[in-house]
């Protein structure tokens, strides 16, 4: 089975879930702060390694591709970091709609933070819970394999918890070596291949935040500082004319 990328410039996510007739295969990268997940998602779509990224607010990207001939939709939902905390994990919203909405998981630590490696068994439980009946696929990256120097998480570490998870396990560099990175996505993706398409199931994680927004009625629709100005003027124009009448 063969991915053959198309090498239009990578974008952001905005049509539908489906694109045409083309199958969508969404994958959500989750994991600790710092650890590449950004990194990782661009150069698996695009071969090129960017070293400096703003903070993650958790875009999603597509790219059409053929799997095995068939021509497919990747998604890749990158996520904002999770954090290590004395009270447990620190966790955005974000990540537990992404995994909602996901048909695969990746689980990223790096060797270089052995923080983001302790988060990696809550992270899997997250999804475990959060998927029920129906777990994702769910894969382990060790990124940042080039840092020998820094390295803080031992190199058996990594396969014997994907071995405790159930997962496979693949330790990649980023920013030295695309085909690991590729290859890692390529297997999942293939792996997804072999199951029939999902039924329609959770929106998108943005589009889930924005209904909840409108159905809150404790968020307050936004106003336009423009309008907010006029309705100032205009009380402010009243207030003076009251005065005027009364002192008359």
């Amino acid at each position: 089975m063969r991915l053959i990328q198309n090498m239009t410039t990578i974008a952001e996510y905005t049509a539908p879930e489906y694109s045409g007739q083309n199958r969508v295969m969404k994958i959500a990268v989750i994991g600790g702060s710092g650890v590449g997940k950004t990194a990782l998602v661009v150069r698996f779509l695009t071969r090129r390694f960017i070293g400096d990224y703003e903070r993650n607010a958790g875009n999603l990207y597509s790219r059409e591709v053929q799997v095995d001939g068939e021509q497919v939709t990747i998604q890749v939902q990158d996520t904002p970091g999770a954090e290590m905390t004395d009270n447990g994990i620190s966790l955005p919203d974000h990540v537990t709609w992404s995994i909602q909405w996901a048909d695969a998981v990746v689980l990223v630590y790096s060797v270089t933070d052995s923080r983001s490696f302790d988060l990696i068994q809550h992270l899997h439980q997250l999804v475990a819970r959060t998927g029920g009946a129906n777990v994702p696929p769910v894969i382990l990256l060790a990124n940042k394999a080039d840092l020998l120097h820094l390295r803080h998480v031992d190199p058996q570490q990594g396969p014997a918890l994907a071995g405790t998870l159930g997962c496979s396990f693949y330790e990649v560099s980023a920013s030295e070596d695309y085909n690991q990175v590729h290859g890692a996505f390529h297997r999942l993706c293939c792996q997804l291949a072999k199951h029939p398409p999902p039924p329609s199931g959770a929106p998108h994680p943005s589009a889930s935040a924005a209904t909840e927004k409108r159905r809150s009625p404790l968020i307050p629709r936004p106003k336009s500082p423009n309008m907010q100005d006029l309705k100032r003027r205009f009380k402010q124009a009243l207030s003076a004319k009251v005065r005027t009448v009364t002192s008359v």
